[in-house]
Parts: C-alpha cells; sequence; structure tokens
C-alpha cells in the first residue's frame, strides 16, 4: 500500500511528516479494531527503524506530525514540548464570526482514552488557546434559523495540550469547527460534507516552531493543508 505520510523535514536526529485525516497516530483503546497508523508508517519512512512521537494529532486532524529518530532526542524533545518551547499553530474553519483576536483561558477536565473509566472523577487541568481571525465568509444558505450563514478561518495556537483541547475550546466560544462530530454543529458538519462531496474535519496542523534538540538552531516546519481542506478555503473570497 502507498504510504499515505509524506515528508516534510529529516535528519539524523528528527522526521517531519505530514499526516492525512482519519489515520490514527497509534494504537488507541478507543480503535482496538484499527490496523494502520501513523507511526508504523513513518517508521517505514525511517528505514524500517523506530521512530518515537513527540506529540499526537487527533485521528480527524490533519497536517504536521513530528518523530524523533531516537531515545535521546524524544527525551529532549518531550521536555521541550513539557515545557511549552515547542510553537504549534493550526488553520480551522469554525461556525460564526470570531473577534478578530483572542485568548481561551478555560481549564478541560481529561478525557481518558479507555471507556472503561469514563465513569471515574477526572482531574480539571488548566488550559489556554490563543486565535487570530484571518477571513470570513457569509453563504446564502439557510442553515439554522438565519437567511445566510457565517463562518471564519482562523490560526489557533495552544499553550497547553490538552486533549481536544482547540476542538473543546472552539465550542465553548461558541465557533465549533466544521466536521466536527463530537463538539460541532451537525447541521453545518452536514452541509459542508453534501456541499464538498466528504465530511472531515477542519482543522489542520500547519506549522511548528522549535530549538534543535543537538544544534541549537531555531527550526519552523510549515505544511500546506490537504487538498481536501484547501477545496472548502474556496467559501473565503479573500483566501
Amino acid at each position: 500500500m502507498l504510504n499515505p505520510l509524506f515528508e516534510i523535514y529529516c535528519d539524523q536526529w528528527l522526521l517531519a511528516v505530514h499526516k492525512p485525516s482519519g489515520l490514527l497516530v497509534h494504537r488507541s483503546p478507543i480503535d482496538k479494531h484499527e490496523t494502520e497508523f501513523a507511526l508504523q508508517y513513518a517508521r517505514e519512512l525511517n528505514g524500517g527503524q523506530h521512530v518515537f512521537p513527540i506529540h499526537r494529532l487527533d485521528r480527524p486532524t490533519s497536517g504536521l506530525l513530528l518523530f524523533a529518530r531516537d531515545p535521546d532526542t524524544a527525551r529532549v524533545m518531550g521536555q521541550a514540548m513539557m515545557a511549552g518551547e515547542v510553537t504549534k499553530t493550526y488553520l480551522a474553519i469554525v461556525r460564526g464570526w470570531t473577534p478578530e483576536t483572542g485568548v481561551i483561558d478555560h481549564p478541560l477536565k481529561d478525557e481518558p482514552e479507555d471507556r472503561r473509566q469514563k465513569g471515574q472523577e477526572q482531574p480539571i487541568r488548566e488550559a489556554l488557546t490563543h486565535y487570530r481571525r484571518l477571513a470570513t465568509a457569509e453563504l446564502p444558505v439557510e442553515i439554522e434559523r438565519y437567511p445566510t450563514s457565517r463562518y471564519s478561518l482562523v490560526e489557533l495556537y495552544p499553550k497547553t495540550g490538552r486533549k481536544h483541547q482547540l476542538r473543546r475550546h472552539m465550542k465553548h466560544i461558541n465557533h465549533p469547527i466544521i466536521g466536527d462530530a463530537n463538539h460541532g454543529r451537525g447541521r453545518h458538519n452536514r452541509y459542508f460534507a453534501e456541499r464538498f462531496g466528504q465530511g472531515r474535519l477542519l482543522l489542520a496542523a500547519t506549522e511548528l516552531r522549535f530549538r534543535h534538540p543537538v544544534t541549537g538552531d531555531e527550526v519552523v516546519l510549515k505544511a500546506l493543508p490537504e487538498q481536501s481542506f484547501q477545496d472548502v478555503l474556496s467559501i473565503f473570497p479573500t483566501v
């Protein structure tokens, strides 16, 4: 089978790839039946040698995914990630017109991967997201109770790394991400799925910035959204 990942960056210590929407990063208790993972495809790109994921992307989220090629690099990069020294940028299409800029400071309860833990009390942790609006669109279609429907293209900058943080935070400010089955609006999701011929979460990891764990140089990695995301950008006349 053709490898669904493509290489963005590679050196002796790091491997960065683009992950398509719909691919799990690694095996999960939630999707026990799945047999394909970004981890195994990244290992293939690494000549069959083991790789170590530095962070994760939700299954429906596409974009930049960073791996270490050895345990020491994984440890250093993991510490940098925990210390907030890795800057992540995401692109999203959301319902409504957001303010031009904003900060979402809203603690989130942990979401356990194992469904058997759902009934147990979970800790609540601080969660912080900054955002910036890039463009707006108003479509002449009635989806809820208005004759037109409004959307924003936003950049999101998570300052913490809670599970589903961006999806939950955008729902919290009443601007859910289009295509989000758990935290979004079903009518809007269905409209976009029907108009563009496929339903997907319109969230993509587009940039990573960090100090190289060995050389100390600043590394800036960028990835365009995959084509299924770019197709939807046509609703924004200024993009």
